[in-house]
């Protein structure tokens, strides 16, 4: 059984087969170009929303343990109190003055708890006033970069509904397209596409000049490219030379 051959031969139709390759190609890179930086500013932006979550949750976190800071010194200035009023009624029955200096001085130490628990919840309520407030800027933000995903997300859902058809179909071409050019050629052409900015690897001659880098061209090569008798490369750029548009 024979195999089946590339339906392109002359230089000519291989030529004219790139133009029609880089045509459909061009179409697909203009589709994807009209949702633009859509994707990666979603992503982005859920990048974002990520880490203010994780921001917000972490404050929210310490909220909690210095309200719990705020409780336990509460009721430990209540057990230096209940500890000093035991301290007092112990004192009224002291047998002698050692005894009363040693529960003054629990007292003492008792009310100096009480002072400096008393001075830690104030520093505290301060921190909790502080973060409450950086906490609303967040939340703010937050809800704010949220509607802005909503509104990207809409977005880039009805640009790819409006073209993913036509994108597909393209694709569908392209790859049609590329069967009928020899591997070599086809390699040659992608590499050439991945590393130009604008995706063009097959240029017309414009102005005496590569339709890629704008580089002149010389008299000798411009009548190869026209008569389409060699596939002409640019010296500059290395992009397939074809001819101009009468």
């Amino acid at each position: 059984m024979a195999t089946k051959t590339k339906e392109v031969s002359t230089i000519a139709e291989k030529l004219d087969a790139l133009i029609n390759l880089q045509s459909i190609d061009s179409e697909i890179d203009r589709i994807r170009t009209i949702r633009g930086e859509l994707p990666l500013e979603v992503q982005d932006l859920e990048d974002e929303l990520e880490g203010l979550e994780t921001r917000i949750n972490k404050m929210k976190d310490e909220l909690k343990d210095l309200e719990t800071e705020i409780t336990d010194r509460k009721n430990a200035q209540k057990d230096s109190q209940t500890a000093i009023a035991a301290y007092k009624t112990k004192q009224d029955n002291v047998r002698n003055n050692r005894e009363f200096e040693s529960l003054s001085k629990e007292i003492e130490f008792q009310e100096l708890e009480i002072k400096l628990n008393d001075k830690k919840i104030k520093e505290a309520k301060a921190r909790i006033e502080n973060k409450k407030e950086v906490l609303a800027e967040a939340t703010e933000r937050f809800d704010g970069r949220k509607k802005d995903l909503d509104a990207k997300k809409s977005e880039l859902e009805a640009i790819i509904a409006e073209t993913q058809k036509d994108e597909e179909k393209l694709m569908k071409n392209s790859e049609k397209a590329q069967k009928s050019i020899d591997d070599r050629l086809v390699k040659a052409y992608n590499r050439l596409r991945q590393n130009a900015k604008n995706g063009l690897a097959v240029v017309p001659v414009d102005r005496d000049s590569c339709g890629g880098c704008f580089n002149r061209i010389p008299p000798q090569r411009q009548m190869d490219i026209q008569t389409k008798r060699k596939i002409i490369v640019c010296e500059h750029c290395g992009r397939i030379l074809v001819p101009g548009e009468e």
